[in-house]
C-alpha cells in the first residue's frame, strides 16, 4: 500500500515510464454519505499498486502521471467520475474492456464474467460490498482490489483482437471519447428535480410539496450521521408518507420500528412544514408533458425501431446500445436536430 509521500514520490518515475497502465478505483458508496474515493489501484508491468487517498496524500502528481497514459479501465463511468471530483482528472484516452465487450456482443459483460471467459480467471468477488474505508485493508481485501486491475491488460488484447476482425474498433474508440466527455465534468443538478424519487409520479402537487421537504429533511440525517439516504429511509417510503399525510392517515405507521425518536420528531416537522406550503408554492407535477407523436412521426419512430432491431440482430448487439426507445422518439420528432448527438457509427446504423 501507498500511503506515504516518499512511498508515493519513488513510485512515480514507474508509472511515467510504464508501456500502458490499468486503473480502478473503490468508493464507499454503500457506507459513508457522501461517498469518497478510498482506494486507486494501478497495475503496470512492474506489478499492481495500491495508493490510499485516506492516507492525506497529495494526489496532483498521481494523477498527473496518469493523464500521460491511455489508460486501461473496466466500466469506467463510475470511476473517472470518482477521479474528476478528487483532482479535476481528465486521461488522454481509456480503453474501457466493458464498453468493448458489450460492442462485442456479450451479454454478460462484468469482469469476473469476462475474465473466465476470455481468460479462463476465476475472481473472488466477496469483498464486492466492502467498507473500503477500513484500515488496515484485510488481505481478502487487498487481493480483491489487485485482481480488479492485474488481469485488464491481456483482457484488454484480447478484446481489442476482436473488435479488430469485427470492423469496430473505430466504434469503440469514439464510445470511449464520449464517455471521458460525459464523465470529466460537473453534473448539471435541477434543483426541482432532484427531490422527485421513485413514487413521486403518483403524487399530488400538495403531495409533492411534502416530499420535498421530507427529502431535505432525509438529506441533512444522512449527512448528519455519515450513511447514505437510503439508510434512514427508502425513496418508496418517502412517497407513501407523503401521500398518507396529505390524505390525513396516520403515516407514522409506515416508519420502522427501530425508527428512533429523535428522527421521527424531525420527520414529523418536515410534514408539517410541507402541509403549510401555499398552494400557489406546490411543484409543478411532471407526468404528461411530453406531446403525442403525430402520425407522420409515429410512422417514422416504428421505422427506426425496425431498422434498429434488424441490425441489432444482424451484429448480434443489445438493441438499446445503438440507440435506447426514448432517443428514437427524439429522432422521429427531429432527425435533424438529434442526429448530431448520437456517435456516427449509431447515426451509420439507423440511416437507410
Amino acid at each position: 500500500m501507498i500511503d506515504t509521500p516518499e512511498a508515493l514520490e519513488a513510485y512515480l518515475p514507474v508509472l511515467r515510464a510504464a508501456p500502458w497502465v490499468a486503473v480502478d478505483t473503490e468508493a464507499d458508496s454503500l457506507h459513508a454519505y457522501p461517498e469518497k474515493l478510498c482506494l486507486i489501484q494501478v497495475s503496470t508491468p512492474t506489478g499492481d499498486r495500491l495508493i490510499d487517498p485516506l492516507a492525506g496524500l497529495d494526489l496532483r502528481p498521481l494523477l498527473e502521471a496518469l493523464a500521460g497514459h491511455d489508460l486501461i479501465m473496466h466500466g469506467a463511468d463510475y470511476d473517472l467520475r470518482l477521479l474528476w471530483r478528487a483532482g479535476r482528472f481528465v486521461p488522454s484516452a481509456v480503453f474501457d474492456t466493458m464498453l468493448a465487450a458489450r460492442l462485442l456482443g456479450e451479454r454478460n459483460f462484468s469482469l469476473s464474467a469476462l475474465l473466465e471467459r476470455f481468460l479462463g480467471v476465476r475472481l473472488d468477488k466477496s469483498m464486492q460490498k466492502a467498507d473500503w474505508s477500513r484500515r488496515p485493508l484485510t488481505p481478502r481485501m487487498e487481493a480483491y482490489a489487485r485482481n480488479d486491475t492485474r488481469h485488464l491488460k491481456p483482457l484488454a488484447d484480447r478484446l481489442r483482437e476482436e473488435l479488430v476482425a469485427r470492423g469496430r474498433l473505430a466504434w469503440h474508440e469514439e464510445a470511449c471519447r464520449r464517455l471521458v466527455q460525459e464523465c470529466t465534468c460537473d453534473p448539471e443538478m435541477d434543483p426541482d428535480q432532484v427531490w422527485r424519487v421513485k413514487g413521486s409520479h403518483l403524487l399530488t402537487r400538495r403531495g409533492l410539496a411534502v416530499l420535498r421537504e421530507l427529502w431535505h429533511w432525509r438529506e441533512a440525517e444522512a449527512r448528519a450521521s455519515n450513511r447514505p439516504p437510503f439508510f434512514v429511509l427508502p425513496h418508496e417510503t418517502l412517497s407513501r408518507i407523503a401521500a398518507a399525510a396529505v390524505d390525513g392517515q396516520d403515516y407514522l405507521t409506515l416508519l420502522p420500528q427501530k425508527f428512533s425518536a429523535r428522527r421521527r420528531a424531525g420527520l414529523k416537522e418536515a410534514v408539517a412544514r410541507g402541509l403549510a406550503v401555499p398552494p400557489e408554492q406546490w411543484p409543478e407535477l411532471r407526468r404528461g408533458t411530453g406531446r403525442r407523436l403525430t402520425e407522420t412521426e409515429q410512422a417514422r419512430l416504428e421505422e427506426l425501431e425496425r431498422r434498429r432491431n434488424a441490425r441489432a440482430q444482424e451484429l448480434g448487439l443489445e438493441p438499446s446500445l445503438i440507440a435506447p426507445r426514448g432517443v428514437l422518439v427524439e429522432l422521429a420528432r427531429d432527425w435533424e436536430g438529434c442526429a448530431p448527438r448520437l456517435m456516427r457509427w449509431q447515426r451509420e446504423l439507423l440511416q437507410d
